[in-house]
């Protein structure tokens, strides 16, 4: 393999072959190619663009520089769900206990917050005790004995993902669909799913803020699914206020157990039942999604998703009683309030994802850089959302953290992310789209 003549070709806008990828890829991950080049190579793919058969190929090397997952021998179809990432995203911790209570085994694994957006991994270990780290063997026997299990990325899955990533971060090579799509389908392939379900997202506080390039990602991605063997449905979804009252760690681990108990905010139950839907008929369940919600609906109102919940907890070494009583974990209250200035008018016109999300890091529950660590109570929880009345020196939101020092700046500028105004706003769609094989439209 001539490493240069590879970049020039791309450069010059010529397709590679299957074989010059998979070269590439496995060259760099073992060390072979540098630094330099592969970000060479990365801005010239990045200026010229992907075909499709290069990006299959580019998602096959990623998926096989390491080791991919055999769950065929364990019952059940196994389905997935991945989310593009936003702010107040909870939403994986209810639906996995939702969908594996209904008999469809969830092997979910997951990753952490970095930069705006929260990270199912920082949410979970905010349990006292909850281990995101196992091997393969005791993966597969809790997936096979309870039907759900919710890991961190191991270093053996798709480690040429994990060296790109990294150099895309620092190669201003992130926002390009090719590259998304890759890295998102390499990892979640290598899970040995059967079918997966996408929740990409739009807006401010998501990593595609227009909606026509997260639909376009969207369907790459289900484009990329089908062409590896996994049927692939994706929803479309806005991600310009955050999800639910809770946006940080525990508080947000909270939340979903009060949407398990039938009792959480309806943007969060809406999005979680209409994705447990989605995995419920691809996971062979439910005929149509009409009666794969009436499942979802019911595992929660019986208590059995709850207590699925409790048992995954438990397996995973963390603290049921906090479960149980999610008010007894220890840093729960709330240390500062933030109030409705004098001058705010008589409506909460919108509240900017990104600007609540920055907030939330600067508070200690998010990550600037990868090796931060995070404050597992940190968080807000607003009693506002767009399009409630409001008057001067109410309570917006309550913050939460284990330092004082941390409170105001971040309370301030959680308050900056709040619009107020005269007029209510008008109310949009959470789930703009649906997507499948046969194209888009809500099913």
């Amino acid at each position: 393999m001539n490493v240069v003549q590879l970049i020039r070709s791309k450069r010059d806008g010529h397709a590679l072959t299957d074989a010059d990828i998979n070269a590439l890829i496995m060259a760099y991950t073992d060390g072979s190619v540098p630094d330099y080049q592969m970000a060479a190579f990365l801005m010239a793919a990045f200026k010229s663009g992907m075909t499709t058969a290069e990006m299959v190929a580019l998602t096959h090397s990623m998926l096989y520089s390491g080791v991919v997952l055999d769950l065929s021998d364990l019952p059940g179809i196994k389905v997935d769900k991945h989310s593009t990432g936003g702010v107040g995203d909870k939403i994986s911790i209810p639906l996995a206990a939702i969908v594996s209570a209904c008999g469809v085994p969830v092997p979910m694994i997951s990753g952490r917050g970095l930069g705006h957006t929260g990270g199912t991994l920082d949410k979970l270990e905010s349990i006292p005790g909850f281990s995101t780290s196992m091997d393969i063997a005791s993966y597969r026997r809790q997936l096979r004995e309870l039907g759900v299990v919710m890991i961190g990325q191991t270093d053996d899955i798709a480690p040429a993902d994990k060296k790109l990533y990294a150099l895309r971060d620092v190669t201003a090579t992130v926002e390009f669909i090719p590259f998304i799509a890759a890295s998102i389908m390499s990892k979640k392939l290598a899970e040995g799913i059967d079918a997966l379900v996408l929740d990409v997202k739009f807006g401010s506080g998501a990593f595609m803020a227009e909606e026509h390039d997260a639909r376009r990602l969207a369907e790459t991605m289900v484009r990329l699914g089908e062409e590896f063997g996994t049927r692939t449905v994706a929803l479309l979804t806005r991600m310009d206020t955050p999800l639910g009252a809770a946006i940080g760690n525990w508080v947000e681990v909270a939340e979903s157990i009060r949407v398990l108990r039938g009792e959480g905010p309806a943007d969060v139950t809406a999005l979680t039942l209409a994705l447990a839907a989605e995995m419920l008929v691809l996971g062979g369940v439910a005929s149509d999604a009409g009666q794969a919600r009436l499942l979802a609906e019911e595992a929660v109102a019986t208590g059995k998703a709850l207590r699925r919940f409790e048992d995954l907890v438990d397996a995973q070494h963390g603290d049921v009683n906090v479960v149980r009583n999610p008010d007894s974990r220890p840093g729960a209250a709330p240390l500062a309030q933030i109030r409705v200035p004098d001058n705010a008018g008589r409506f909460v016109t919108a509240i900017d994802a990104r600007k609540v999300g920055l907030a939330c890091v600067e508070l200690g529950a998010g990550r600037a850089r990868k090796e931060d660590d995070v404050d597992p109570v940190a968080g807000f929880t607003l009693l506002k959302k767009p399009g409630d009345p409001i008057r001067p020196g109410e309570v917006l939101a309550r913050v939460h953290t284990s330092s004082r020092d941390r409170a105001e700046k971040a309370g301030s500028d959680l308050l900056a992310a709040f619009a107020f105004g005269n007029a209510a706003p008008a109310v949009k769609e959470l789930i703009v789209d649906r997507l499948d094989v046969g194209g888009w439209g809500r099913r």
